[in-house]
């Protein structure tokens, strides 16, 4: 959409895991608890996925949109309290904007 492409500073393990789920995903499975769950929150078809990062005991989430012709990554952050922090919130919204827009060209 905009910006740059950043690989997070997850383990190699933690990075295969994610991809494996977000392939998962492109197939048109339906993921849920443990791996994903909704946070309608921020919109429709909205779900974060939950990455265990056991080498740098960290918990990864990607939050992610399911369109109608793709998956948009909305953000990839490391999850550090209870709650997704409102900052994460009000990007994925932003961004979720953004992507259904140019989604429908």
């Amino acid at each position: 959409m905009a910006g740059e492409l950043k690989t997070p500073p997850m383990s190699s393990d933690a990075r295969v895991e994610g991809g494996m789920l977000l392939r998962r995903l492109q197939r048109g499975e339906t993921l849920s608890m443990p791996e994903s769950r909704p946070i309608p929150g921020i919109g429709p078809r909205c779900h974060e996925l939950r990455v265990d990062d056991i080498m740098q005991k960290k918990e990864w989430r990607i939050i992610y949109h399911i369109g109608t012709l793709a998956i948009a990554i909305l953000d990839v952050f490391a999850k550090s309290t209870r709650e997704t922090p409102g900052d994460v919130i009000r990007n994925c919204k932003r961004r979720l904007a953004d992507f259904k827009t140019k989604d429908k060209r």
